[in-house]
């Protein structure tokens, strides 16, 4: 059987923001019960009070403190690290791209810092590196080879434990953050104990303070 409490979970955890605003206390229960109470008991097919709907939020909202990701813990010696000037290529997945690929690996010198991320999807390959090795990435691949391109780019890593790789919601606990912070993510690259974020030059000191 339906209950009230099980629909108001659902519509809370539907909203990303609304579901942030109750985890962290700042919503009204009364004026939200007001506008979703009608939603409530459309759902349910019946008409329920508002101090039901009332109780099942404050209760749910109860639920999302208690069950707070734990706080991400860094190594003692690992502070956020960040880097500009870097340039996103995406290109059309093919044999042909991967030969493209290997050449390109010799370009960079990475015991100077050199950036060179390649994340491969199903369909098209995601390319980051210093903008300065923008010509010949292109060069490589092809003008016409590139679907999408986004220079002056900012990078933010993070160094986490090894346990992120088995502690569900890690990922969440911080891009929750910054979407409650319109901060738009461009990119994302994990490894077993580095997250990295990827921004817009626009956003890059927010999301760093954030």
């Amino acid at each position: 059987m339906v209950t009230v409490s099980a629909v108001v979970k659902k519509i809370v955890n539907e909203k990303p923001l609304l579901q942030e605003g109750l985890r962290q206390g700042i919503i009204n229960f009364a004026a939200l019960a007001e506008i979703i109470k009608p939603q409530v008991g459309q759902q349910l097919g019946k008409s329920v009070t508002e101090a039901a709907v009332i109780m099942a939020l404050r209760r749910h909202s109860e639920a999302l403190a208690e069950g707070e990701i734990k706080k991400i813990r860094f190594f003692p010696h690992t502070q956020l690290t960040l880097k500009t000037n870097l340039a996103y290529f995406s290109v059309k997945r093919s044999p042909q791209l991967f030969n493209k690929l290997e050449a390109l690996y010799k370009l960079f010198d990475y015991e100077a810092g050199d950036t060179f991320n390649v994340i491969h999807g199903n369909q098209e390959v995601s390319i980051i590196t210093d903008d300065k090795y923008e010509k010949e990435v292109i060069a490589a691949i092809g003008n016409g080879q590139v679907a999408t391109q986004e220079k002056n780019l900012v990078s933010i890593s993070m160094g986490l434990e090894r346990d992120f790789l088995y502690t569900p919601g890690i990922i969440f606990a911080v891009t929750r953050k910054l979407y409650w912070d319109n901060i738009n993510i461009f990119e994302l690259v994990t490894a077993a104990t580095e997250l990295t974020f990827i921004f817009q030059k626009k956003d890059a000191m927010s999301a760093y303070a954030s």
